[in-house]
């Protein structure tokens, strides 16, 4: 269940945005002020039908621009169903479930897990996977990512859960390889700062 595709879906870019349940027009123009920041991958958590929706309506504007749109909060193999056929390239789940992950790859879809512990981290990394969600990132903090990079230097963690343009460039330099941003996109005081990670070049 290689999930290395990763690697050329955030193209080295260093942030992602997360956009929960903002409904189909909040979505999509939050989703169109970070396309044009340059954070070309967006993911709509989908737990009601309304996500859902969202997830259809991101999905079909980014694929015009180019753009990559997942889905979020990925529990169940009718969670990856719901995404597939919404138009999601790709599956983000809380928690490491190796079937949600199977069933994303037979649909076509690219999928990370959640992981919180060394334990979650060596199990998904025996069953091929190398990008990782680090979730609850601001739980867990950054020592967390410094400590893991040690006995697993060929995971490549995105973290998600309370990050914001304040504390993005800090998980970055800990190791992260995306920070996953929401909120941060709908504050003008936050958006210099995010195109400034942008802007700091490739990652890899």
């Amino acid at each position: 269940m290689d999930n290395s595709g990763f690697e050329q879906l955030f193209g080295g870019a260093p942030l992602m945005a997360i956009l929960r349940g903002m409904g189909a027009e909040r979505s999509l123009a939050v989703s169109i002020t970070a396309w044009d920041l340059g954070i070309d991958v967006v993911e709509l958590p989908i737990q009601t039908e309304e996500d859902i929706e969202a997830l259809r309506v991101v999905a079909a504007a980014g694929k015009e621009r180019g753009k990559i749109v997942g889905a979020g909060t990925v529990v169940s193999a009718e969670h990856v169903a719901q995404a597939a056929s919404a138009g999601a390239a790709f599956t983000v789940s809380p928690g490491l479930d190796l079937e949600v992950v199977r069933a994303s790859h037979d649909a076509g879809l690219l999928s990370i897990p959640g992981v919180a512990t060394a334990s979650e981290v060596q199990l998904a990394m025996k069953a091929g996977l190398t990008w990782l969600k680090a979730f609850p990132a601001s739980v867990l903090g950054t020592q967390w990512l410094t400590a893991m990079r040690g006995p697993f230097p060929q995971a490549r963690f995105v973290t998600t859960g309370g990050m914001s343009a304040a504390n993005a460039g800090e998980y970055l330099s800990a190791g992260a390889r995306v920070v996953a941003v929401g909120s941060a996109l709908e504050d003008p005081a936050q958006l210099p700062l995010l195109a400034g990670l942008l802007g700091s070049g490739d990652r890899s």
